[in-house]
């Protein structure tokens, strides 16, 4: 498909799509991506609106993403890829060596947790997830995972974004850009993560060479007051009602001005900007407020700031955002080079009952077989100790190195084939052997779940197609129910 497939957006000034972009935690980007995209915007033909529902290339199962991003490498050989030969080579170096990776390795360092059967499939999975595991028959497993390098940076912006290193869109970015939003209220692409920014910041929801309007939309969950959530999101000096005569006073007032200056798409956009940015008073502070659910519901995702955060993308995807990206914290928290054991065991806790919580909530509602949940990190780690290295593991040898050879990654719901491992690393977890699935190959398959050919769903810039899978990616069938 070329870009001609969809409505393009008018040509917006970089610079003025940059400052917006920046400025309120990426709200002031999605009200000028709007570019006359709500149903309020009388003056604007609906063409030329980029976020209504557009229907995919064929029929799809998938309507909408929730992707659970464990930043930093959750350890494959200590959650879904269970590897018993390890523990016959403790204190020793593994077959073959070990492969080269970020920091120096040594011997092998079987998992501490313990590994039992789910399901009627019978998936492995570890102590560390009981919660997730109850839903292992809607889940499909994959364990031959492999990026291209084993540093955070790159792989993370191979992940969200289909390139280790150049300005691409990200997925979410892609996704809305193909399917616009069910919700003009709403950010159609929104990306949570508590207390700060994950390593590469908002590049990994940037909307590229894509318009503004098709960039990830930040919250910070770690807040939990709807006035710090999303910044000036209630006007406190005057009453909605007269707000919204003014908003009505001042939307006749550049109705006049506009006429004058028919196609000026940046006056437009900064007509709608004002429209939009009340319409998310009045619906963004009711869809991010878990204080509506029923106590059931709240007891059933648990306590704390986790469960707090995916119960709010729950509500979001119910209330028609597209892609919702929940990170687990700042920086790389699964960033464990030493005390895996303990720092393994308390991210898992933190959130197992709330994931757990998710998908047995998605599918009393209905949603799981249309919303596709995404589990994984941007790698995985070493099946072998790390050695101790100053500044950085504090001489301690009880952790793993980053892994891109081959790790785990999980998808549920969407159309995604329930109750089914895919692919196999060696006997050690150290690289992916059998069914091999490449970052782009993930890719490929994500977006044919929702309804597109990777191959064909592109957008022309600087003289070429461009996609997010670029010249690669192969689907992966057998993932797909």
């Amino acid at each position: 498909m070329s870009s001609n497939y969809f409505p393009t957006c008018p040509n917006i000034a970089t610079s003025r799509r940059d400052m917006l972009s920046r400025c309120g935690m990426g709200m002031g980007g999605l009200a000028l991506g709007s570019l006359l995209a709500t149903e309020t915007a009388k003056a604007a033909p609906a063409s030329n609106n980029p976020m209504l529902p557009k229907s995919p290339q064929f029929p799809a199962k998938a309507k909408r993403v929730i992707h659970l991003f464990m930043n930093g490498g959750p350890s494959q050989v200590d959650t879904f890829d269970p590897k018993p030969a390890l523990e016959k080579y403790v204190g020793k170096s593994v077959p073959g060596g070990n492969l080269k990776t970020e920091r120096p390795t040594g011997s092998a360092l079987p998992s501490p947790f313990r590994f039992r059967k789910y399901g009627e499939s019978g998936i492995e999975v570890s102590e560390l997830f009981p919660n997730v595991a109850q839903s292992i028959d809607d889940i499909a497993v994959i364990r031959s995972m492999h990026a291209d390098v084993p540093n955070h940076e790159p792989s993370l912006l191979l992940m969200n974004c289909g390139e280790s290193r150049l300005v691409r869109p990200s997925m979410g970015s892609w996704l809305t850009y193909g399917l616009g939003t069910d919700n003009q209220n709403l950010p159609a692409f929104v990306s949570m993560c508590p207390g700060g920014y994950p390593i590469q910041e908002s590049q990994n929801w940037q909307s590229g060479f894509l318009p503004g309007v098709f960039q990830g939309t930040y919250v910070d969950t770690k807040n939990t007051q709807i006035e710090q959530l999303i910044a000036n999101i209630r006007n406190d000096r005057i009453m909605p009602r007269q707000q919204a005569m003014q908003l009505d006073l001042l939307r006749t007032l550049n109705a006049r001005h506009l006429e004058s200056r028919t196609g000026d798409a940046q006056l437009e956009s900064r007509i709608q900007s004002f429209e939009l940015a009340y319409r998310m008073q009045m619906e963004a502070a009711e869809a991010f407020d878990i204080s509506r659910e029923p106590k059931h519901i709240r007891d059933m995702y648990g306590d704390g700031l986790h469960s707090r955060q995916i119960l709010m993308a729950r509500r979001l995807v119910e209330r028609g955002v597209r892609f919702v990206q929940v990170w687990h914290g700042a920086g790389q928290p699964w960033d464990n080079h030493d005390d895996i054991e303990v720092n393994h065991r308390r991210l898992a806790k933190q959130c197992d009952q709330a994931i757990g919580a998710l998908l047995k909530d998605l599918k009393q509602r209905g949603m799981l077989e249309d919303t596709l949940v995404i589990w994984g990190g941007e790698f995985g780690r070493t099946p072998v100790v790390e050695m101790p290295k100053k500044g950085s593991n504090q001489g301690k040898i009880n952790g793993r190195d980053h892994n891109h050879w081959g790790f785990s990654m999980w998808m549920a719901g969407g159309g995604v084939r329930g109750g089914y491992v895919h692919g196999a690393t060696d006997e050690f977890g150290f690289r992916a052997v059998e069914d091999k699935v490449h970052v782009h190959d993930l890719h490929a398959t994500i977006l044919k779940l929702m309804g597109f050919d990777h191959e064909s769903f592109t957008y022309h810039y600087a003289g070429r197609d461009f996609r997010l899978t670029d010249v690669h990616g192969t689907v992966v069938d057998p993932l797909i129910a």
